[in-house]
């Protein structure tokens, strides 16, 4: 039995933050019934090709152990068999722009005035309140805002986004946490809660070390490319034939790599020898390791660093 069998999601939700928050519920066992509009259904179904089959393989990708079923919200019937849903069901997501569930009548209130115990979930870019609440927000928009962008890229290259949607994705991990605490606070009080979830705030939180050396030094962290802002070496290097990922994260693992390059020299250098002094010395250092790292193939120093327990991969 997994864990969410006999609870009930009814799923708002459209594109990627919300269908990927109770894609997990889902996953979990939850019976998640996903309410589309008519005709065009979920964004993501449009958004293609590839294909898989008939369907979008975007939408497949967050959509999978999901009922579906069409619903104009706008209208008197369509309210109606909504209403049927959620007094039969445990949580509600959804992850329209504040203030749209509650021109449709469906507001955290109203529901919890029908149906107190219910989990309700908002996902919106900016959060329900505030300046900014009525913007849209869109992954590419939240990642700039909240500064992901200006830390990813080339130290002297443009601001890029994250290969994935992270902005979506991060919402949607926080929306399915906070419901799967709001369940565990209902089954105690026997009353549901509004979980409320920013976009912007949830990116903002990711940015974690980097938010902290601001508050220490008082400057803004710089775009790094690969390397990272306390740790070295710790980035991507390219072999004769490729690139391998290397992760030097403390002294015990720089001697064992000192070792298995057979450069126990760099060991006893006073530059090298703390994790502080490479930090510090990361212009000296990253420049050897790359000569060093480049004269074999990847698939020699790839069993080599496993076989030494120094964390790589190609």
């Amino acid at each position: 039995m997994r864990p969410l069998e006999g609870l009930r999601v009814v799923d708002l939700t459209r594109v990627l933050s919300g269908p990927f928050c109770t894609m997990q519920l889902g996953d979990l066992g939850a019976e998640v019934i996903k309410v589309e509009r008519p005709v065009e259904g979920d964004d993501t179904r449009a958004f293609a090709p590839p294909y898989q089959g008939d369907e979008a393989a975007y939408f497949l990708s967050v959509n999978r152990n999901k009922k579906s079923m069409t619903l104009d919200m706008k209208s008197e019937r369509g309210r109606e068999v909504l209403w049927r849903l959620i007094e039969t069901s445990d949580v509600l997501v959804e992850n329209f722009r504040p203030g749209a569930m509650d021109r449709l009548g469906f507001s955290y209130a109203a529901v919890s005035a029908r149906r107190p115990a219910m989990v309700y979930c908002s996902i919106s870019g900016f959060g329900n309140t505030g300046l900014m609440k009525d913007r849209p927000g869109y992954d590419v928009i939240v990642q700039g805002e909240a500064g992901i962008q200006d830390l990813t890229g080339a130290a002297d290259g443009a601001p890029y986004k994250v290969g994935t949607s992270i902005a979506d994705l991060v919402s949607g991990l926080n929306g399915s946490q906070a419901i799967l605490a709001a369940l565990y606070a209902s089954k105690v009080t026997g009353r549901g809660q509004h979980v409320s979830v920013s976009m912007y705030e949830a990116v903002a939180s990711l940015l974690t070390f980097n938010a902290s050396i601001y508050f220490a030094t008082r400057e803004s962290p710089k775009r790094r490319g690969n390397a990272h802002a306390t740790i070295v070496p710790y980035e991507t290097f390219e072999a004769s034939d490729g690139w391998i990922s290397l992760g030097v994260a403390n002294d015990e693992l720089w001697k064992r790599f000192c070792k298995a390059v057979e450069r126990p020299d760099l060991t006893d250098d006073p530059r090298f020898a703390k994790a502080a002094d490479r930090v510090r010395s990361r212009d000296i250092l990253v420049p050897i390791v790359k000569d060093i790292i480049r004269q074999r193939k990847r698939d020699d120093w790839l069993p080599l660093m496993e076989a030494a327990g120094i964390p790589s991969g190609g």
